[in-house]
């Protein structure tokens, strides 16, 4: 079924720029009270802008292909301690299932983050036009 194979390039460097801008969306949100904002009382503001500022800056970073494989770890272990401590624990069952704590999002994002980590930026980055691999 190889069809999209000639694409792959292109097809993993949208999936990084999508990823990243989503991600850095979720920063606005929290660090600068864009698309809503986040309700008072709905996590600790340390936490609001600590969080938030990864995912501000980690989402451009990523999305623009600078500083890619860093930024994207640091994403990804962000959202790994967004699970546990902001879905797990606060579920009244402490469920370890995704779907029944609400964090199937820090998941994805995590994992997302992770191949992003080991693949690297990839076509299409600023890291890519400096000759990095």
């Amino acid at each position: 079924m190889g069809f999209l194979a000639p694409h792959t390039e292109k097809i993993y460097a949208l999936f990084r720029i999508m990823t990243g801008l989503l991600f850095a969306q979720h920063g606005f949100q929290k660090v600068l009270g864009w698309f809503g904002g986040i309700p008072a009382g709905m996590m600790p503001d340390a936490l609001r802008y600590s969080a938030g500022s990864i995912e501000l800056l980690g989402g451009v970073l990523v999305a623009i292909g600078l500083l890619t494989g860093p930024a994207a770890f640091i994403s990804s272990g962000t959202m790994m301690v967004a699970f546990f401590l902001g879905h797990v624990s606060r579920d009244p069952n402490h469920s370890l299932i995704p779907l029944v704590n609400n964090g199937d999002l820090a998941v994805i994002f995590c994992w997302a983050f992770f191949l992003i980590a080991a693949k690297g930026a990839g076509i299409w980055s600023v890291d890519a036009a400096r000759g990095e691999k």
